[in-house]
């Protein structure tokens, strides 16, 4: 008897065999491939339950001691194969009469797997950024307090012993050189604009010049054969009316143009080998001598046991509304250029801007300054570069309330790899002018590489 069972559960398990086989074989035909994509998964899922069914054990069922089936089976499955073939053929027949015939009215979104709503999944990656932002927003506050800002008192000091020398030298130029045109020394630079950084280490003494409006001109560096915004000839006017020595000034002349060499060399000879700095430093209390090369027309002052000042003369010259200085390009083939004076606008600009709103521009510009300072990688990077690029930002973000630092910052970071990328970076006051055009090539990508390595984690910047 067990013998006949066996052989009639094969015959049937033949025929439901023979039977789906023959469906499947002719389904893409009647049904199309998108019916028969259903028909098929349709079919494996109704096998799956015959062969759970033909293969249950003869004795009945054991539970476990959890209290489920020892074999997994369908609780809505009967014990006879019988009633289950039957089952099965019905819920065939079922299936196939429901299956569409269209393969275009079938769901494509049927089968895919369940995703998250968009909705959650973007809040949730919106927490995760706003975590971040204030943790970043944090450690640059901490890092201000512990790295940027400077003592008050370190200021002062750091002006006092400024003014002081500044004094003697005025005193000692009117005395010394009395037919010099010259007008009044000013001290100028970040530690008057509260943007100095680390540590009150440097100053500025503009000496202005005295030029006859109707001796000199200024010629655009882009209108010369250099072609380099941002930088002027000082050409010498009308020789054949006025000869050489009408000016005091056609003493620094090298080939018809005023050379901003020649005036500093009269400067240093003056600054390095006239004064005596070690009697006016006795008297003042402080330690002054000349700073060693190659640092030109510098004083480095010792005014406490552990704090020096650097004092650079700075001489300049006011051309119509063309504020020039005697800083030489980087490339000494353009040792003839007077430098385009844009630091005052642009921190004017800068400070402005943060008064209108209570902004944070200039806390910004000051942690980026600090970086630059103490990571030798960036210190290429100036404080012009840097401020163009928070007023260039200024431009496109309204939002500068203390709150918004760590954005800002994160998107000043970006901007400043873009323009390193482009190798130009337009001054935010006279676009002509290519803050990046005196690094070289391998500069620029040095800088690139370390801002962009840290991109993934702005923190890195704040261990220095």
């Amino acid at each position: 008897m067990a013998g006949a069972g066996q052989r009639k559960g094969k015959k049937d398990d033949n025929g439901i065999g023979t039977a789906i086989d023959f469906v499947l074989s002719n389904a893409r035909l009647v049904l199309g491939v998108g019916g028969a994509a259903m028909l098929g998964i349709a079919t494996l899922a109704v096998k799956r339950m015959y062969d759970r069914a033909i293969s249950a054990p003869s004795s009945p069922t054991r539970l476990s001691q959890s209290g489920k089936r020892s074999w997994e089976e369908p609780n809505w499955l009967g014990g006879s194969s019988r009633l289950l073939t039957q089952d099965m053929k019905t819920n065939l027949s079922r299936s196939l009469q429901t299956l569409p015939t269209d393969p275009s009215a079938a769901d494509p979104d049927f089968f895919r797997p369940t995703k998250p709503k968009p909705s959650a999944k973007r809040s949730q990656v919106e927490l995760k950024k706003s975590r971040l932002r204030l943790s970043l927003q944090e450690k640059l506050f901490a890092y201000y307090r512990r790295k940027v800002a400077i003592p008050v008192e370190e200021q002062a000091r750091a002006k006092q012993a400024a003014v002081e020398i500044c004094t003697e030298l005025r005193s000692f130029l009117r005395a010394k050189l009395p037919d010099m045109p010259l007008r009044d020394m000013y001290l100028s630079g970040s530690l008057y604009d509260d943007l100095q950084v680390v540590t009150a280490d440097h100053i500025q003494l503009i000496v202005p010049l005295m030029l006859e409006q109707n001796l000199w001109s200024c010629i655009p560096g882009e209108d010369t054969i250099m072609n380099i915004p941002g930088f002027y000839l000082v050409r010498r006017e009308n020789p054949e009316y006025f000869p050489r020595g009408s000016s005091y000034w056609d003493r620094c002349v090298v080939g018809g143009y005023l050379s901003p060499k020649a005036v500093a060399d009269t400067f240093e000879k003056v600054v390095a080998g006239s004064i005596n700095w070690p009697a006016i430093g006795t008297l003042l209390d402080y330690v002054i001598r000349p700073a060693a090369p190659p640092a030109d027309l510098t004083l480095e002052v010792q005014y406490d046991p552990e704090r020096h000042l650097f004092i650079d003369f700075l001489p300049s010259l006011t051309l119509g509304d063309i504020i020039l200085v005697a800083k030489p390009h980087r490339l000494a083939q353009n040792d003839n250029l007077w430098r385009l004076s844009l630091r005052p606008a642009e921190t004017a600009r800068l400070r402005a801007l943060d008064q209108c709103d209570s902004g944070c521009r200039c806390l910004c510009l000051k942690i980026f300054k600090a970086v630059c300072k103490l990571n030798p990688a960036l210190g290429h990077l100036t404080a012009s570069q840097l401020t163009s690029v928070i007023l260039h930002l200024s431009q496109e973000e309204s939002d500068w309330s203390q709150d918004m630092l760590a954005d800002r910052f994160l998107q000043a970071l970006k901007g400043l790899i873009r323009y390193l990328e482009a190798g130009v970076l337009p001054s935010a006051l006279n676009p002509k002018v290519n803050l990046f055009s005196e690094l070289t090539p391998e500069e620029v990508d040095e800088l690139g590489y370390t801002l962009y390595c840290s991109l993934s984690e702005p923190e890195v910047l704040l261990q220095t």
